[in-house]
């Protein structure tokens, strides 16, 4: 058991303070964004609008998502990772204290719009400061720890916002959102200010290639969309399968996703360190993890036994652990030749763009075709994105010929 534990502490050595820090700020953050899991019971208990509006707010939230990504992508190339991340973090503080203000359908959606054009520009410029704080074969165990961050902040989020809700009411939240966002930005002006932190790699890059010439990452682009299109429907119709379909209460539905997010926080990174000693393609690993969480829907088809969902569930967390780092730290190391803010962007906006998506895309299958179909439409889905990666080996292959 010690040997266990010191193997377990052992891969988390060698990262730099900074990734640690930055680390906590994103841990701060995604804890505070209490309002995202609560956004539809909001919009339908507390506003009262339908749930057609409920998913154009979704859309317009998706689509912020988007273009925030994007311009964040392009202003971190022009003024630098910090300044963005830091006028993200008081910006998006500031405006989800005033989105509880928003009435009406228009004004809800121009601000959640507003809201995440600026809570997302935050993205690529964290992946860029990530990857000037990382050593370079630091670089997806770095990603790793920041993914762990993120986890712990939205498991520990709805916990705390539940609490808020039946304390407080709905307005709690967003005031809660704001002052963590708040609290983040001072984090990261006390302890990771330009003067104080030590950065591993330069960020110019001389006669820097454009992303939107890199055939590539355009290839890389499309499977990380498919990838995320078929992963985001554990967010939407796989909750709804579990309730209508296997007649699990909230409570074990809660207790199916716990699993998967304790899973995730206990095996990522000693799982990520093993298969980085392994040296295998990148590539083929991301394609492995793509597997795994398609494969993770067509086996719910096979049987009727209730542990076919944990089964189910854990395949769909280690294809996580392994796609989303590997991923990550591919395009990482593809950005080394361009301006890394657009690149990261790009990469960023593939999941955005899943977002808008996906779970609009699964709630129509499911109400026309019904679980089964949609679960064998879904893997397919999968498969075509695994191919897509065996074809994007052949174009890596071809650059270096």
């Amino acid at each position: 058991m010690k040997k266990l534990y010191t193997d377990y502490i052992n891969t988390f050595r060698g990262l730099s303070s900074e990734v640690w820090w930055l680390s906590l700020i994103t841990f701060i953050n995604r804890s505070g964004t209490m309002v995202i899991p609560f956004l539809s019971l909001y919009l339908t208990k507390s506003l009262h609008f339908s749930l057609t509006d409920v998913g154009w707010i979704m859309s317009f939230f998706g689509l912020g998502s988007v273009v925030g990504t994007w311009i964040g992508g392009k202003l971190t190339d022009k003024i630098g990772y910090y300044k963005v991340m830091l006028v993200s973090l008081f910006g998006t503080g500031i405006l989800f204290v005033f989105l509880q203000y928003a009435a009406t359908f228009n004004q809800f959606c121009l601000g959640i719009f507003t809201v995440m054009l600026v809570a997302d520009a935050f993205r690529p410029a964290m992946f860029v400061a990530l990857s000037a704080y990382s050593k370079p074969e630091n670089k997806t165990r770095s990603v790793t720890l920041i993914r762990l961050a993120i986890n712990l902040g939205f498991s520990a989020g709805p916990a705390i916002g539940g609490l808020i809700i039946t304390g407080i009411g709905y307005a709690g939240l967003f005031w809660m959102d704001g002052i963590t966002c708040a609290l983040a930005a001072f984090l990261l002006l006390k302890v990771l200010h330009p003067k104080k932190a030590k950065v591993q790699d330069e960020i110019k890059v001389e006669n820097p290639i454009s992303v939107y010439k890199d055939k590539a990452f355009w290839v890389f682009f499309i499977a990380m969309f498919i990838f995320g299109f078929v992963f985001m429907q554990y967010f939407s119709t796989i909750p709804l399968y579990y309730s209508d379909k296997r007649f699990l209460s909230e409570f074990e539905i809660g207790l199916l996703m716990g699993l998967s997010g304790l899973f995730i926080f206990l095996l990522e990174m000693p799982l990520i360190k093993w298969l980085e000693d392994l040296k295998k393609s990148k590539v083929k690993l991301i394609a492995l993890g793509l597997f795994l969480v398609g494969f993770s829907f067509i086996i719910l088809n096979l049987t009727g036994w209730v542990g076919v969902l944990i089964i189910g569930i854990l395949l769909m967390s280690i294809g996580e652990m392994i796609a989303f780092p590997f991923s990550n730290a591919f395009a990482i190391d593809r950005a080394e030749k361009g301006n890394k803010g657009e690149y990261m962007a790009l990469y960023s906006i593939a999941f955005s763009l899943s977002h808008i998506f996906s779970h609009n895309v699964g709630m129509q299958l499911v109400a026309k075709f019904g679980f089964d179909t949609t679960w064998m439409l879904v893997t397919a889905f999968a498969f075509v994105g695994v191919l897509i990666l065996m074809y994007l080996l052949q174009v890596l292959k071809n650059e270096v010929l």
